[in-house]
């Protein structure tokens, strides 16, 4: 059925913003009130709420909403609205604060953006949300694993009232709240807007799609992207809009415009494609492109990918007419030789007699890794040229070697002799994190409880990933015997370069009848506590990059077998 759209009507929203005057009282009024600092996905909601981008919503919600949306995409009042928009807080907080309470909503330095009259506080079934939101409970998720494991376990919800706008430093000019994008529509005569949501750099094939779009809907384009929270290992905000920047003037100026959206993403599939496009309706537009697996997060637990291709187009074209914003449902568009040009994959009537070429996202990262040639009927050389600065070849890039073993295993003399190599071998800057040197200069106030190791271990991590981030070599060799703690580790790591675990498997009685410092003795005899592999588990790495049998091998063959992998890796050149 085609949706009657009628061209948009351009008179402001409503924002929750109180004048200059008022927000002034109430800067030096909440002073008394009892804080909460928001978190990053916190600060991106309560921004859209109180710019509008969010109407109809009046603040955090409230149980009755929370419920009704999470069952029905719907506000308690029928509204639709698909995605729970909740503020999470730790249960201590929730303990401070009563209900009809108002709280002060401060961002990470202390500074004040609202206050929030609190009407509800309750505890969520996180498992029954992600059900319902994300189609399933699985920690493969990201909004899922995030659920879970990051955000609080209370629940608070009321009204917002905004007291200013949080700080923005970065590409300011390009920042446009719903109202300004509504004056710049009217300030320019367009009628019809298509909005364009990315996450990604702009390649050809996504210039030609937007260019189709928006010559179908015949209207004016904005190139919209996410530029607040996307998916773990998502490349930076920054080098996207800097891709953005260098491909804008590919596009005629006077009938297409920029902006950045702060929008925290779930990864939410079909209910995330009917939320940008509410969103987008609220910024002034009348149409939206949904690709194929619209926001969808990859593969779940089972390897299969969490939502069908199409399902984001199904569930937006069903509800289209009520929210007001016409789909422009996007084909997937591949490079025929033949002609030079772009096509939609699905209208090449001689697909058997021309040659078709496309790179996929996964085949586009191993080109950058590998610095290999990523030809421009693909992309622009300017947007190429911007991600090799921000992701240069594997073997330019920084990375952590860390070695875990019991305590005499050989790490320390690996690591060193691994470090002499890498020395010899010049390029860059190589750091040895060993156990005992960060004991003394980086933890020397901690003991060797559990919880004392695992922050040593974390700092040993932290450190890492500044060197990886900055181009140079960390190795680390402390026991690290908890797996959830390496896991933290790699996470840190592997957001700036790569991260090699290396288990040195030489067994508890080899390293006993080694025991050099004598510290076995002392824990067979009850003087050391909590001693790993005596008195605490060690938990055998189950997939590290390498295993290394030190009880039939010299430590230079050792080490060596740790160059061969980072080789092989592509790390270092052969």
């Amino acid at each position: 059925m085609s949706v009657k759209i009628m061209p948009q009507d351009l008179a402001p929203i409503p924002e929750l913003y109180v004048s200059y005057e008022s927000a002034q009282k109430l800067k030096s009024e909440a002073g008394d009130l009892v804080s909460h600092d928001m978190t990053p996905r916190q600060i991106c909601d309560l921004e859209l709420l109180m710019n509008g981008g969010f109407n109809p919503l009046k603040g955090f919600l409230s149980e009755a909403d929370y419920t009704s949306v999470v069952d029905n995409m719907r506000l308690a009042d029928g509204a639709l609205w698909p995605m729970p928009i909740t503020l999470d807080v730790s249960e201590s907080f929730a303990d401070k604060v009563t209900i009809g309470q108002d709280i002060a909503l401060r961002d990470q330095e202390g500074v004040i953006l609202a206050t929030m009259t609190v009407t509800d506080k309750w505890v969520p079934n996180k498992a029954h949300e992600a059900e319902k939101v994300y189609g399933a409970d699985d920690s493969a998720h990201p909004a899922v694993n995030y659920l879970h494991n990051t955000a609080g376990s209370v629940y608070l919800g009321g009204p917002v009232t905004g007291i200013q706008q949080p700080v923005h430093y970065d590409f300011r000019g390009r920042r446009d709240t719903p109202n300004e994008l509504r004056a710049l529509f009217r300030k320019l005569g367009w009628r019809k807007v298509v909005a364009f949501q990315t996450r990604n750099p702009l390649h050809r094939a996504h210039q030609e799609l937007t260019f189709r779009a928006a010559r179908e809907a015949q209207a004016n384009l904005l190139i919209h992207p996410v530029v607040g929270m996307t998916k773990p290992g998502d490349i930076d905000h920054f080098t996207r809009v800097r891709c953005y920047e260098a491909v804008l003037d590919q596009y005629p100026s006077a009938t297409t415009t920029m902006s950045l959206l702060n929008l925290a993403m779930r990864m939410a599939g079909p209910r995330e494609a009917v939320w940008h496009g509410l969103i987008r309706k609220n910024h002034g537009c009348t149409h939206f492109i949904v690709g194929r697996d619209h926001a969808g997060p990859g593969k779940n637990s089972a390897g299969q990918d969490f939502y069908g291709p199409y399902d984001a187009q199904d569930l937006f074209r069903q509800h289209q007419a009520e929210m007001g914003i016409e789909m422009v449902d996007f084909k997937q568009m591949v490079y025929v030789q033949d002609r030079a040009q772009y096509e939609p994959a699905d209208e090449i009537a001689d697909r058997d007699k021309v040659t078709i070429l496309d790179i996929s996202g996964t085949e586009l990262r191993r080109r950058l890794a590998e610095g290999l040639d990523i030809p421009e009927w693909f992309s622009f050389p300017q947007v190429v040229e911007e991600l090799r600065k921000s992701r240069p070849a594997r073997a330019k890039q920084g990375f952590t070697v860390f070695f875990t073993g019991f305590s005499g295993s050989g790490k320390s003399t690996i690591a060193n002799a691994l470090m002499v190599k890498l020395m010899e071998m010049g390029g860059r800057p190589v750091t040895l994190l060993d156990g005992d040197i960060v004991r003394k200069n980086l933890s020397s106030e901690l003991g060797f409880s559990k919880e004392h190791r695992d922050l040593n271990i974390r700092r040993i991590g932290y450190v890492a990933s500044e060197i990886t981030k900055n181009g140079g070599i960390a190795i680390c060799a402390p026991i690290a015997p908890y797996a959830t703690t390496r896991r933290a580790v790699r996470e840190d790591v592997e957001q700036f370069g790569a991260f090699v675990e290396v288990h040195v498997a030489t067994s508890i009685e080899e390293c006993e009848r080694r025991d050099r410092k004598g510290l076995y003795k002392l824990a067979r005899a009850g003087k050391i506590a909590e001693f790993t592999g005596i008195s605490d588990p060690y938990d055998v790495p189950e997939q590290p990059e390498l295993r290394l049998d030190t009880e039939n091998q010299s430590v230079d063959a050792c080490a060596h077998q740790v160059i061969l992998k980072l080789e092989s890796l592509g790390l270092i050149k052969g």
